[in-house]
């Protein structure tokens, strides 16, 4: 089942190059997204996770798989934000989601983003495309596509910062220049 989250936090973003997890691992592009506990979009995230459960395996069963495998990071892509250690996830639940297809990164206009745009970054609000899917390999689990990324606003940057403005520095001219080395 495939949502479109709206002007949620970016963190962990891996939108223009892909990794392996780990060694042997298909590389996949990744981001997680963190969604406000107990909004609208929480709501909808977690009747989306219901719903793909139940097609995959049933309406019966669908409610205890999701409570046995929920804590599980491994096999459950929508986590307890307050369970982790990272600036900006208290109070959220962070949705991961990744995809071994690079996806869609667009500025707020619709225009095409490259790495070197320096956007979107960790600590940044986007939109997001994802789309849940079940699945019963290595034992039942839910995970998220990631579809495509759209730069909405800038945020406080997560660790790592984001590149910095050519507003932060003076025009030079030669002399200027010479005179610095």
């Amino acid at each position: 089942m495939k949502i479109k989250l709206q002007n949620v936090r970016l963190s962990f973003p891996g939108l223009f190059k892909a990794e392996a997890f780990k060694p042997g691992d298909d590389p996949k592009y990744k981001a997680t997204f963190l969604i406000e506990k107990g909004s609208d979009q929480h709501k909808a995230i977690e009747a989306a996770i219901l719903e793909t459960v139940k097609i995959k395996f049933g309406a019966k069963d669908a409610e205890k798989i999701i409570a046995n495998i929920r804590s599980n990071a491994n096999k459950f892509c929508y986590q307890d934000g307050d369970t982790k250690t990272y600036d900006g996830y208290e109070g959220m639940m962070a949705l991961s989601a990744k995809n071994g297809v690079r996806p869609l990164v667009i500025d707020r206009d619709r225009t095409p983003l490259a790495e070197q745009d320096g956007k979107p970054y960790a600590g940044c609000y986007v939109n997001a495309s994802v789309e849940f899917f079940a699945y019963d390999n290595t034992g039942k689990g839910v995970s998220a596509s990631l579809g495509g990324v759209q730069f909405v606003k800038d945020g406080d940057a997560f660790a790592g910062g984001k590149a910095a403005s050519e507003d932060e520095f003076d025009a030079l001219d030669g002399a200027d220049a010479d005179s610095m080395i």
